[in-house]
């Protein structure tokens, strides 16, 4: 990988399997994989602060208050 940084990694041998297993079969290295793998991630990440931005001046509702009204509706039992 041209440009590349390279680093250890330590997978779980059946991780390393299947990955090897997917490398082979759609032509791509084990590194392509890995950096899709975290690209994606990462793109998660991106697009949950996004919506936490975007929700940031919405009135909340303390959990606490969730749970007193799920045990009002008997649609959580009360502990004992």
């Amino acid at each position: 990988m041209a440009g590349g940084r390279r680093t250890t990694i330590y997978l779980r041998p059946q991780v390393y399997r299947a990955l090897k297993i997917k490398a082979a079969t759609t032509d791509r290295s084990l590194s392509e994989l890995i950096n899709g793998a975290v690209i994606e991630a990462l793109r998660e990440d991106a697009l949950d602060l996004e919506a936490f931005e975007k929700r940031a001046k919405e009135r909340s509702r303390p959990f606490e208050k969730v749970l007193e009204n799920l045990k009002r509706d008997g649609l959580l039992e009360p502990c004992h």
